[in-house]
């Protein structure tokens, strides 16, 4: 029994030896941000306002929907978190504001249910470039020249997005510490 517990020492011993420093991952490296927009009142654009019964949809390559984004499923948010591509020089989201669905008076049957609220779509275009963060981490991707715009096919006069601005005039975007846009709604 002493041989036994002398091998599990050893194989502990040996398999904490055996990791070097580059093969772990911190948590605290940095890996590929976000797209970071700020909320503000477009009558008083210093003061931040909560977008209400929002919902936010990615939008894949053929323009249909491809899932409504975790964190922001009929919420009400000011700061938005949006990921992007790292496959593409372009990322769409449909962002809903007041989103509800509407049962059209019939709770038990789901295929005459349709949606209110309403929706813009934005369009995020960018250049990728990957850099080399370490053996563990891999590759992040830097997205520079960052332009979002409302989409023109979208424009219906009920838009509630009213602008979309830069905090700089080549954006780029590597990490999540302060907002990259200002919406103004």
């Amino acid at each position: 029994m002493k041989k036994v517990g002398t091998l599990i020492l050893m194989l502990v011993l040996v398999g904490n030896y055996s990791c070097e420093r580059d093969d772990l991952c911190p948590a605290s490296t940095q890996t590929t941000a976000r797209l970071v927009i700020e909320a503000f009142d477009v009558s008083i654009p210093d003061d931040s306002k909560n977008i209400f019964g929002l919902r936010i949809e990615g939008i894949g390559n053929d323009g249909e929907g491809i899932g409504v984004l975790e964190d922001f499923n009929v919420i009400s948010a000011s700061t938005l978190i949006l990921p992007l591509r790292t496959d593409a020089d372009e990322t769409k989201y449909k962002l809903h504001r007041d989103f509800s669905i509407n049962n059209n008076g019939t709770p038990d049957d789901t295929s005459d249910d349709f949606t209110e609220g309403n929706e813009d779509i934005i369009t995020i275009t960018y250049i990728r470039d990957d850099v080399f963060v370490s053996r563990a981490c891999g590759f992040k991707t830097v997205f520079n020249n960052v332009q979002i715009t409302i989409d023109a096919e979208d424009l219906d006069d009920d838009e509630w997005i009213r602008s979309i601005q830069t905090e700089n005039d080549n954006q780029i975007i590597e990490n999540e510490a302060e907002a990259h846009f200002i919406l103004l709604h």
